[in-house]
């Protein structure tokens, strides 16, 4: 019986190099160039420009930094400093909340669990600039708590300002720390709390060891945050663009619109955003090195929840309760109220609660035409994305082709660093490049190229949300099926989709969600005529249509909720029985 073991090790690595060579050379080559297209092409170039202009012919010289110097001026040098400051609020703010959060939710009894776990996936799903506006509208002159007659001059001076950015976009950063910590928590039990209370520590003395062993998450979820909030345009387009507050992935933004387009700038703006998430990545790496941290072994224990006093039960609650209030609560009745009062934003004195501007959006097409582009757009992009994130999960997660997996990696890694005001620009400079028409590549000014824009912006975050399911699945079983007379397309189908459906569907509902209220990518890409959902809602609310912009924007939350509820609908009542119970528990 030892020989099978023996064997069955032996045809793993050979079932995968059959299963791969099944895709066949052209699929595989179609893969890189599109990674390459994608991810690579339009990045690479954009940075090099601020260090090489006549290489692309936007300047005279093959290699200068004066991109640079001029970063360093009294006109962007406010916002690379606010960029920073924001960063650092947002990022330590995020980390102390998320993981008291975390810590109350996984380590004590307080009543309503899931409510807390659910509102951090809920915030997840929001865009920044989501959070930014419904603020905006409860505090504006003129806006909701101004036409209710609530006193609200201290708090606008507050928001609008960096205390409000910094805190928005710590709201934003809020689930990153929370997940971090959570899954930290789950592998830590009381023993070691315990050993420091067996030589005489105190609470306090415990409490320290135990938030010593949870560095790594706490430091991670610094470093996300942090990186996420400098590369954030939401926020910056929205509020702190309204509060004359300038951030850098805004002066990006100015420079790529500027008229002529000042290119070498906004690469060299990229460079300084991609110094800054480096910098995150540093401080964790110094902070962790010659350190261990590693708690699970056979002998881990489970650890026990703390039981909560009468008192102490109300005032976690309440805590709890003010929190997702604050982060969800308030912007979500800031854009509702705001969508129902008419007159809001007008010169008109007068205000009531309306139903209207629903009523225009559905009966106008300059209201809801972005919407149902965005909604064609979304769609293909989580199509397309979940695709190439299929085949490149597959590869990550496989033992053969060391040096292409990576490649792959390190890239994927790369482009979850980039902001996505990078990724546009990059792809602004590249399909615009005379080349490109010389090559007939009219992609500039398209749908097509928006598209592009998102999948990429897409591709790595749906891909490492795949790897971990794909990585389950042995490429033996399409292997077994070929063996038995099934084709390539019936041997997957018959054996690793219903294993992979339900994750598929969530990637799918995932990017498509993500997508349908995109902002920096649209900003930027979006052809002329065709404006996305995003750039809709922020075009009305430019326009001072208050009402018609918060009712476009209640309406595409409606909508993405509709599609994933009509979605796990359709998988309840059409999916196999033996599909739908896969991954569930007795």
């Amino acid at each position: 019986m030892a020989s099978v073991p023996a064997a069955s090790a032996t045809r793993g690595p050979v079932a995968a190099r059959r299963w791969g060579a099944s895709l066949g050379g052209t699929g595989w080559a179609l893969f890189w160039i599109a990674v390459f297209g994608l991810l690579v092409l339009p990045i690479v170039l954009f940075l090099l420009v601020a260090v090489s202009p006549a290489l692309f012919e936007q300047g005279p010289a093959w290699f200068t930094l004066d991109a640079f110097g001029q970063v360093w001026t009294p006109t962007f040098l406010p916002a690379v400093g606010n960029t920073l400051l924001v960063g650092t609020g947002a990022g330590a703010a995020a980390t102390v909340l998320g993981a008291a959060m975390a810590w109350t939710v996984n380590r004590t009894d307080v009543p309503l669990r899931p409510l807390w776990s659910g509102s951090m996936f809920a915030l997840l799903l929001a865009p920044s600039y989501l959070i930014a506006l419904g603020w905006e509208r409860l505090l504006e002159p003129g806006g909701v708590l101004d036409v209710l007659g609530v006193p609200d001059g201290a708090l606008r001076a507050l928001v609008y300002g960096p205390v409000g950015v910094t805190a928005v976009l710590a709201v934003k950063g809020l689930p990153f720390a929370y997940l971090a910590v959570s899954g930290a928590l789950r592998g830590l039990g009381d023993e070691f709390a315990a050993a420091a209370r067996v030589h005489g520590g105190g609470p306090v003395r415990a409490a320290q060891v135990t938030a010593a062993l949870l560095a790594p998450a706490v430091w991670s979820s610094f470093a996300i945050v942090f990186a996420e909030s400098i590369s954030d345009f939401g926020v910056a387009a929205t509020l702190a663009n309204d509060a004359k507050f300038p951030i850098a992935t805004y002066t990006l933004y100015n420079a790529v619109q500027a008229f002529p387009v000042d290119f070498p700038v906004a690469a060299a703006v990229g460079w300084v955003l991609l110094a800054m998430a480096g910098l995150a990545v540093f401080a964790q790496h110094r902070a962790l090195r010659g350190r261990s941290y590693r708690v699970l072994s056979g002998r881990s224990r489970r650890a026990r929840r703390h039981v909560l006093g009468a008192w102490q039960r109300v005032g976690t609650v309440a805590a709890l309760l003010a929190a997702v209030l604050v982060s969800l609560g308030v912007p979500v009745f800031g854009a509702l109220s705001a969508s129902v009062i008419s007159g809001l934003g007008t010169l008109d004195g007068s205000h009531g609660f309306t139903l209207d501007n629903y009523a225009r959006v559905v009966a106008s097409p300059a209201l809801h035409g972005p919407l149902v582009f965005s909604v064609w757009m979304a769609a293909a992009t989580a199509t397309a994305a979940v695709l190439l994130a299929a085949v490149a999960a597959w590869l990550l997660s496989g033992t053969e082709g060391r040096l292409s997996r990576r490649v792959l990696d390190l890239l994927l890694l790369t482009a979850v660093a980039l902001p996505g005001i990078v990724f546009s620009a990059g792809y602004i400079f590249t399909y615009n490049l005379p080349i490109a028409d010389a090559l007939g590549i009219h992609l500039y000014g398209t749908p097509l190229l928006l598209l592009l824009g998102y999948i990429a912006t897409a591709l790595p975050s749906t891909t490492r949300l795949l790897v971990g399911t794909v990585g389950q699945v042995q490429a033996s079983l399409p292997l077994a099926a070929r063996a038995h007379g099934a084709g390539p397309i019936r041997a997957w189908t018959s054996t690793a989709l219903p294993l992979l459906a339900r994750p598929l569907i969530s990637a799918w509902l995932l990017t498509f969600g993500g997508t349908l209220l995109e902002l920096p990518v649209s900003e930027l890409l979006y052809p002329p005529g065709q404006p996305p959902v995003a750039i809709g809602i922020t075009k009305a609310l430019s326009n001072y249509d208050y009402g018609g912009g918060t009712a476009m924007e209640v309406l595409a939350v409606l909508l993405a909720l509709a599609v994933m509820g009509l979605a796990w609908g359709l998988w309840a009542l059409l999916a196999p029985a033996g599909w739908r119970r896969i991954g569930t528990t007795a």
